[in-house]
This record gives structure tokens, C-alpha cells and sequence, in this order.
């Protein structure tokens, strides 16, 4: 799949409600995983910092920041 299709899909994905309360269930997973770490021992660190990095990404890809913004109000953990 070409990048522009990729980014196209996602575009369209993003006007979706229920794609934005499903990147937000993403958010609140990658935020569960960082207060994880702090009541791991160093293994379990870096696997749960590689979980993080994925999550991110992911963040990144969809542009979390722009999609919460248009999902105001109904999204259940507007920040």
C-alpha cells in the first residue's frame, strides 16, 4: 500500500466517531503502559517501552491530537 492511500484511508477513518473512540482506547492503553513501569522490574521495562514506542506511533500516524480535537465532546477522555 502506497503512502498516500495509507494517509488517504486514515484521513477518511478520522471523520469516523467510532475510529476516534477506538484510537482513543490506543491512547489510554499507551497511558496504562507508561504508569506500568514504575512497578516493573528492567525487563519488563524495555518490553513495556517497546509497547509505548508502538503505541506512539500509531498516535503519530493517525494524528491523535488533531483527531481528539475534531471528536471534542464526545470522546470520554477529552484532555
Amino acid at each position: 500500500m502506497s503512502i498516500a492511500k495509507l494517509e488517504e484511508d486514515l484521513q477518511t477513518l478520522s471523520t469516523h466517531e467510532s475510529f476516534a473512540r477506538f484510537i482513543e482506547t490506543v491512547y489510554s492503553l499507551r497511558e496504562e503502559a507508561i504508569a506500568s513501569m514504575f512497578e516493573s522490574d528492567k525487563d519488563q521495562v524495555q518490553q513495556i517501552s517497546g509497547t509505548i514506542l508502538a503505541y506512539d506511533q500509531l498516535l503519530k500516524m493517525v494524528n491523535w491530537n488533531a483527531l481528539q480535537a475534531r471528536h471534542t465532546g464526545r470522546l470520554h477522555n477529552d484532555l
